[in-house]
């Protein structure tokens, strides 16, 4: 799970996409975000929402406001549990208009987005389908992200 999730993080970086990242009760319970992340995305790490408890990451305003202000349509989702973390927020964003992708290899508990309409993806997947073509400079890199985290 950890090494697609830094995967998918230097993917979003090579392919310039936006990135919102959020935490649930960082200082207590669920800890922080994966601290490579931050040497991958810094802004990104540097602006996280930073939710309180509140489960439903669509339902902190500041999220849902930073989703929104990518001023994309085409969302893909993933999280430390999918029976928590990605399936409350991928259920309301379909509910609200958007395309959605959770990453399936990020966490458990699938059947509920499949059933609400959300596209369910795995990293290598997402990735191949982002690179269309290795032989491209981002396809190179790309390929050389899967094939260094596979080996470490």
């Amino acid at each position: 799970m950890k090494r697609n999730a830094l995967i998918l993080a230097q993917t979003a970086r090579i392919l310039k996409l936006p990135v919102v990242l959020t935490s649930s009760m960082e200082e207590y319970a669920q800890g922080p975000l994966l601290s490579e992340l931050e040497s991958i995305l810094p802004a990104e790490f540097a602006a996280r929402i930073k939710r309180s408890g509140i489960v439903n990451a669509m339902d902190d305003k500041n999220f849902a406001a930073a989703v929104k202000a990518t001023g994309r349509k085409q969302l893909i989702v993933a999280g430390v549990t999918n029976d928590v973390c990605t399936v409350y927020p991928a259920l309301g964003l379909v509910r609200e208009g958007f395309e959605v992708q959770v990453v399936a290899d990020a966490g458990g508990s699938l059947r509920p987005m499949e059933r609400g309409e959300v596209t369910l993806t795995t990293t290598n997947q997402l990735i191949a389908e982002f690179a269309g073509s290795w032989t491209t400079p981002e396809g190179g890199q790309l390929v050389r992200v899967l094939m260094t985290a596979l080996r470490g």
